[in-house]
């Protein structure tokens, strides 16, 4: 417990002018999780040692994930026994069957009930086969049976995109009490993939209301990556609403909100820090200031002036730097520079003000692409122009990508195959064996069953098919183009396995191989289903691992954002323009990737095709440089630089 105590502290933002909430900040979401699982721990032991129960209000979701796993972790390895432990989870879909693979009670069991030692009688989770009519009675009786165990010691929530906490969702009162609810439309699109489309997400839940969830004793609030962000702000740091039904946190006075780096993104101190208190006039610094302040007045950043900086709480800066003339020519050579169409390194070219080297002149490459096909959605102009350029490029796709294939497109491509092989006459008894048992699976698939071996793998092949004809399109040739088919990512189902020694060690496989002098990864950790996470984490693993081999001294990694997301401009070190024929040739790559089109598994909240998404993207990020007074392009490709020595 002091461990924990002493890293909270050294976590707590003191200045409270913005954030309404006391805030942790922690690297990565396991990090976090690992500090709650012990706060947790360390209640049911004392609990314990007085011959008391500890009541804890659980949550589902993607959220407290990594903390169920700790749980178990010291259940298992440190002997923390749960038989006093009583749980009442916040909420269900209804209808819902207790075995149906989305419900919440076959969630919790596999997640965390099934390897602990607690008491069947002591789980309470909300049902979902109730009659509409003995609903009522159920929620008062819900409410009464936490009172009798004593009130809630600790609820641990997540917070939807709506604000919504437990399935509270905007409108919900601060009186509201446990009851059957009609979930936000973003609610059903946000849980869509896990249901194979957004037309089997049910229409109503049964959730704990926020007055009950007001009256724990204690609050831990969990809002994991940048896709929480927005949401996150509001939280903290916006007015109490019941549009916003997080915000009521704001009036117990024992809750703590753990969020990651990414759920700080849009945070005042994260944003605008020098609004919030002192800081160091860094380059880094002084050029996301200096950006900020033109996009609030509306200037470019040359014709920024003194009293722009001293009306904007930017004095400090003024002051360091003695005027803005001064200051706006610096900012912006810094981002005239981060511009260049030699993603490669020009060469014979003077490159102490490019992003990139001269030397060498000619440089091998590997594009990792987390799924088949983020490198050309992500940085497809990019991709064309180190070909173009004649760098040996090669593109490693990290994982299969086959549960983002539709069964209607695995049907359609195996029928085609076995209709070719007739017309021919070249298929055998064994590949028609093989077409019955992938038809007769789809024909016989029950909503959350988990694809055989042989759908997976006709999945996983239109993919490679599709990657390999839109390399073709660029000019990479097929021993260029590599299929690492990542052993984490191969369950299944939607949620993955961590990754582990195998993953990284087919990283490193590719890299010590090749020797690149480059390498691109997704750095998009707004990604929905988490894999470019699990993809960056297995890069980075196996650069740690690399980096004092001597060919790695000469490698520079560029991170690139995906469909999903985009990097702040002052943050972005190369920016790579296209022509409007360079923006029509990265569409028609992106095509090729058809089981990716109309209506695609993974759609998100955004019903645009990716091709739409990243074009509006990268003209955006076009847009915004010139409103700083830079040149004007069609479109623009963005990178950060990552430096792992």
């Amino acid at each position: 417990m002091i461990m924990n105590t002493t890293l909270l502290n050294q976590q707590v933002m003191t200045d409270r002018e913005f954030e309404r909430l006391q805030t942790y900040t922690f690297s990565t979401n396991a990090e976090a999780s690992v500090v709650i699982a012990h706060e947790i721990a360390d209640l049911i032991r004392d609990k314990a040692s007085k011959g008391e129960n500890a009541v804890l209000g659980l949550a589902t979701g993607s959220s407290p994930l990594k903390v169920y796993d700790e749980l178990i972790r010291l259940h298992k390895e440190e002997g923390l026994s749960f038989k006093n432990v009583v749980t009442f989870n916040l909420d269900e879909y209804y209808p819902m069957q207790p075995d149906s693979v989305h419900s919440y009670v076959r969630f919790m069991n596999e997640n965390l009930f099934n390897h602990i030692d607690i008491e069947e009688k002591n789980i309470h989770i909300p049902d979902g086969t109730l009659a509409m009519e003995d609903v009522y009675a159920f929620c008062k009786d819900y409410e009464a049976k936490i009172a009798n165990a004593g009130g809630l010691d600790i609820q641990i929530l997540g917070i939807g995109r709506t604000g919504h906490i437990g399935f509270n969702e905007p409108g919900s009162t601060e009186n509201s009490r446990t009851r059957m609810v009609t979930l936000d439309a973003i609610t059903r699109i946000d849980a869509a993939p896990s249901f194979g489309g957004l037309d089997f997400v049910p229409k109503r839940a049964i959730t704990m209301g926020v007055k009950p969830i007001m009256q724990a004793k204690r609050i831990i609030m969990m809002a994991w990556g940048s896709g929480k962000a927005p949401i996150v702000k509001k939280m903290v740091e916006g007015d109490i609403s019941m549009q916003v039904p997080a915000t009521f946190l704001q009036k117990h006075d024992n809750v703590s909100v753990f969020i990651d780096e990414g759920a700080t993104e849009q945070l005042t101190r994260i944003t605008t820090p020098w609004l919030v208190s002192e800081v160091e006039w860094t380059t880094a610094m002084t050029k996301k200031a200096v950006v900020w302040l033109a996009y609030k007045t509306g200037k470019p950043v040359l014709k920024l002036t003194n009293k722009d900086y001293l009306e904007s709480g930017l004095d400090s800066l003024l002051s360091t730097k003695g005027s803005a003339y001064d200051l706006n020519i610096e900012v912006f050579n810094l981002l005239q520079h981060t511009i260049s169409g030699w993603p490669g390194g020009k060469p014979s070219a003077d490159d102490t003000q490019r992003p990139e080297r001269a030397v060498p002149a000619k440089k091998r490459v590997i594009i990792f692409s987390p799924h088949p096909d983020d490198d050309v959605i992500s940085m497809g102009g990019t991709f064309q122009r180190l070909v173009d350029q004649g760098h040996e490029v090669h593109v490693a796709y990290q994982t299969s990508g086959n549960i983002a294939v539709s069964d209607d497109d695995a049907r359609r491509y195996a029928t085609f195959a076995n209709s070719l092989m007739d017309k021919f006459g070249f298929g055998s008894a064994e590949s028609k064996s093989k077409f019955k048992e992938i038809t007769g699976f789809l024909d016989a698939k029950e909503e959350g069953d988990i694809d055989s071996l042989a759908v997976r793998q006709i999945k996983g092949q239109i993919r490679r098919d599709e990657s390999i004809a839109a390399c073709r399109y660029t000019g990479i040739p097929k021993e260029q183009v590599h299929f690492l088919d990542l052993p984490f990512y191969e369950t299944g189902k939607v949620r993955k396995n961590p990754v582990g020694e195998a993953d990284i060690e087919i990283i490193k496989n590719i890299i010590s191989d090749i020797k690149p002098h480059q390498i691109y990864a997704a750095g998009d950790l707004a990604d929905p289903h988490g894999t470019h996470r699990v993809c960056l984490d297995a890069i980075f693993a196996a650069l740690e691992e690399l980096k004092s081999e001597e060919y790695m001294k000469d490698c520079w990694v560029w991170m690139y954002r995906g469909a999903w997301h985009e990097w702040p401009i002052d943050e972005i070190e190369m920016a790579v323009p296209m022509s409007p024929e360079q923006v029509l040739t990265k569409r028609k790559a992106i095509f090729f990737h058809e089981s990716q089109k109309d209506g695609v598994v993974f759609q998100g909240t955004d019903d645009r095709e990716f091709w739409q998404r990243a074009e509006e993207r990268n003209s955006g990020t076009a847009k915004l440089y010139n409103a700083l007074g830079l040149a004007e392009y069609e479109a623009m490709e963005a990178f950060v630089r990552y430096h792992f020595i």
